[in-house]
């Protein structure tokens, strides 16, 4: 793979006609707000990242009021953008970095992936975009560009084969105009130089580009070697309600899916809902009502969820501490909630 002259004054040209400018972390690009955009769009499409990213900035302005904020406030902030893991380390970087950095961030690329969550292409995003700093990116549209432009023949998350890129897109960033450069490849990516249907006509490396010359770009980056199907577990969530017209939430652990989030109570497909409750519980069960089950499918397995709605005797019995705890149905929306429990959550409140 041999680097291209002029592949970036082209990508800038292209850029400067026809990128985006008007985001809302385009405005103000202080490494705090580049930080928080690069998180929320990992794994997550731009016009759903908008609404959160608006609001989230709104409570936490700045670096010092993330880290003092409740990682419940900030978990409810991010309920419905999944990859939980996302908020819970961005919480942990905020604190860090007022704790030893002075709120500021580290000027090196290595400096930065020092945070939770950050790896040297988020790194590289943040100190491009808000400081200028020479740093190649390679995310997912990166790697398709690059995959495609020199029809690599090997899956870009092989080592070997990921090694070779980062040298590409080193190889290509330019000595100026350097976060101008990494908003473009990102925009080219997301824009034209799609997974499905790219528009190469309009692409300013169409003369250029290997895969384009095979007729089937689509057929670049090369996929990943096939695993077997997704494992599946099956669960059972209940919605207990008291007599008050209130929902009992239960905490999950810190680590693992949903971590940290506020769900509902959990049992295995072939137990005894009323027998679970009554023995888990101690309080006695008025109603049970089956909810319609359904699938919720994880980067690395299926969930099938049944849901059921259970009506209970007396909320005294069913103490409350760090695990448990009942609240209002407009308080339980309110909460960083997992989304399938919301969904569940949502059909029981209209």
């Amino acid at each position: 793979m041999q680097p291209v002259e002029n592949f970036a004054p082209r990508v800038l040209a292209w850029f400067d006609e026809h990128g985006r400018k008007s985001l809302p972390w385009q405005e103000n690009k202080t490494p705090y707000r580049v930080w928080i955009s690069e998180i929320m769009l990992q794994q997550t499409q731009v016009t759903t990242v908008i609404p959160y990213y608006h609001k989230f900035m709104t409570s936490f302005p700045t670096v010092e009021a993330l880290a003092e904020a409740e990682q419940d406030e900030v978990l409810a902030h991010w309920s419905g953008l999944g990859y939980y893991a996302r908020a819970r380390n961005m919480h942990k970087a905020a604190k860090m970095l007022v704790d030893e950095f002075d709120s500021e961030f580290p000027q090196t690329v290595e400096g930065v992936c020092e945070l939770p969550g950050i790896g040297r292409s988020t790194a590289a995003a943040i100190l491009s975009i808000s400081r200028g700093v020479q740093a190649a990116i390679l995310d997912g549209n990166v790697k398709r560009v690059l995959a495609r432009f020199h029809a690599v023949p090997t899956w870009p998350g092989d080592k070997k084969t990921e090694n070779a890129m980062w040298e590409l897109a080193e190889c290509y960033m330019p000595n100026e105009r350097c976060g101008d450069y990494t908003q473009a490849m990102m925009d080219l990516g997301a824009t034209l130089c799609t997974r499905s249907k790219p528009q190469c006509l309009l692409c300013p490396l169409q003369d250029d580009c290997q895969a384009r010359l095979t007729q089937d770009p689509t057929q670049f980056p090369i996929r990943k070697p096939k695993k077997s199907a997704k494992p599946e577990k099956s669960i059972q969530l209940l919605v207990l309600m008291n007599q008050q017209g209130q929902w009992l939430l239960e905490k999950r652990p810190s680590t693992g899916i949903w971590g940290g989030l506020w769900s509902l109570p959990e049992l295995a497909f072939d137990e005894s809902v009323v027998l679970h409750i009554e023995q888990r519980f101690a309080t006695q069960v008025e109603a049970v009502t089956p909810l319609s089950p359904f699938r919720h499918t994880f980067s690395h397995y299926h969930l099938d969820i049944s849901p059921s709605h259970i009506q209970i005797a007396d909320t005294k019995l069913v103490m409350e501490g760090e695990k448990y705890q009942w609240f209002s149905q407009q308080d339980a929306m309110a909460q960083g909630l997992p989304a399938p429990v919301r969904s569940i959550l949502e059909q029981l409140n209209n």
